[in-house]
């Protein structure tokens, strides 16, 4: 007999993708998260797992230009750090924290910043050039 089927689980922060619905993101599982791509750049993961919940939150994806030590950037999101999951494989992911207190608030800047284009916020997957 076939075991039941998982039910499908639905990403975390809704609030992030209200904030983005004018950009009509594509939103796709990932790791352990969902990836939320408006057209072809990916422009972050949401995640909130059991395993390492230290890394749940909001993964920011930088632009191949943007250096992710850039002070504008940490003054912009001030909790903002790398993912610990990732260890310093792929430096241009980085976590605003659910943790944090002003998570919401950096999470709704970070849409705001996407809403205008930032140039430091999104880059095209190699799958997707």
């Amino acid at each position: 007999m076939p075991s039941p089927a998982k039910p499908k689980q639905k990403p975390p922060y809704p609030f992030v993708l209200e904030a983005l619905m004018p950009l009509s993101p594509e939103v796709r599982r990932m790791f352990s998260g969902f990836a939320v791509y408006p057209g072809n750049r990916i422009v972050c993961m949401l995640r909130d797992h059991p395993k390492s919940p230290r890394d749940n939150g909001v993964w920011l994806i930088l632009s191949e230009t943007t250096d992710p030590t850039a002070p504008g950037l940490h003054q912009d999101f001030p909790s903002l750090r790398p993912v610990e999951l990732l260890g310093n494989k792929i430096s241009h992911w980085l976590l605003i924290p659910s943790d944090s207190p002003n998570f919401e608030t950096e999470a709704l800047h970070a849409c705001d910043l996407l809403l205008r284009n930032d140039p430091r916020l999104g880059r095209i997957p190699k799958s997707r050039q």
